[in-house]
């Protein structure tokens, strides 16, 4: 009972402080809860997170808040046809002692930081792409055959021009699997944009302050994989990953007309993640069914595709993935 009981304050301490650095974040990100609370989900996960807007909708300006409110050491690269990727990762030199003997020397990249914003992402070449595959998922760099493990937490934080594609590469499937969640950064609405207007146009701004450091966001990510979660939305979870296979028996035929292919084993690991992370940052201190629905759509959209015919009805996968989603929840209730 002692354990539980434990558990529960832990909790509801960390409730306390995501609000404040909540706060502190829309102090410069002013408005579009959703995007900041997507972004806190995948810190709080230990993932990393793919953003997805147009110019000048405050990608970077929310990343480098989110630097600075969470504690942690970033940088950025800003990604380029000629990148290569030894300008990400680093590369060895060889130096010369005054005695005359020559030895090699390991000059560590950007990538050796705590939040990695890889601004425009889709704009260098695939093989500069692949430098992240590895720091990603096994949060190591191999170079000269040496294993360099980065400094947790490690968290990739990457941007993307919807409209813009001249010039760009898109991403792999193996490295869109990766991102935890993919953010659509929208325009803001009327009133937001007049907050926008007059907090950037006068003399000074809002400045953001620290709330966490890096063992407390440790702590926090740690603590959140202990929140319990039901029965019930750990079956909606299977659900609602497999419902999106074409391959599998019981897919309705809108899917198997309509998927090239879907999410595998990866996207409930996500969403068993992410559930518990929404279900913090609204106060509660275990996740339900309308956390599986809520976080169906940062999850699974760049981990499945439309097959060619449904590009060429104009078909929407978010559309998609909603109405599939709120099926099995009406399903799941009538049982």
């Amino acid at each position: 009972m002692s354990d539980n009981a434990d558990l529960v304050a832990e909790i509801e301490a960390l409730e306390d402080k995501l609000a404040e650095a909540r706060a502190s974040i829309t102090k410069r990100f002013i408005g579009q809860e959703r995007v900041v609370d997507l972004t806190l989900t995948a810190l709080l996960c230990g993932g990393h997170a793919l953003l997805i807007g147009l110019p000048g909708l405050g990608k970077t300006r929310l990343i480098e808040t989110l630097s600075t409110v969470m504690g942690l050491n970033g940088n950025r690269i800003q990604f380029t046809p000629d990148l290569m990727p030894a300008d990400i990762l680093g590369s060895e030199v060889l130096d010369t002692a005054a005695d005359g003997t020559r030895s090699f020397r390991f000059v560590p990249g950007p990538i050796f930081c705590q939040l990695l914003m890889a601004d425009e992402i889709n704009r260098a070449s695939p093989r500069t792409q692949s430098a992240l595959l590895q720091a990603m998922q096994e949060k190591v760099v191999t170079v000269a055959g040496q294993d360099r493990p980065l400094d947790p937490p490690f968290h990739v934080l990457a941007t993307q021009n919807p409209i813009e594609q001249e010039g760009t590469y898109p991403l792999p499937e193996a490295q869109l699997d990766r991102f935890l969640v993919q953010i659509d950064v929208n325009y803001p609405d009327r009133e937001t944009e007049k907050d926008i207007l007059l907090a950037t146009t006068g003399v000074a701004e809002e400045v953001s302050t620290q709330v966490f450091d890096t063992a407390q966001l440790l702590a926090a990510q740690t603590l959140l994989r202990r929140m319990p979660v039901g029965d019930g939305v750990v079956d909606i979870i299977l659900d609602l990953v497999r419902a999106f296979r074409p391959s599998e028996a019981d897919v309705s035929d809108r899917v198997r007309e309509t998927v090239a292919w879907g999410p595998g084993p990866r996207a409930a690991q996500a969403l068993m993640l992410t559930v518990r992370a929404r279900a913090l940052l609204q106060g509660r201190l275990a996740p339900n069914v309308e956390d599986v629905i809520d976080m169906a759509r940062p999850v699974l959209s760049h981990r499945m595709a439309l097959n060619f015919a449904a590009r060429a009805r104009g078909d929407s996968l978010a559309d998609l993935i909603e109405t599939t989603a709120a099926g099995l929840t009406r399903t799941e209730a009538a049982a």
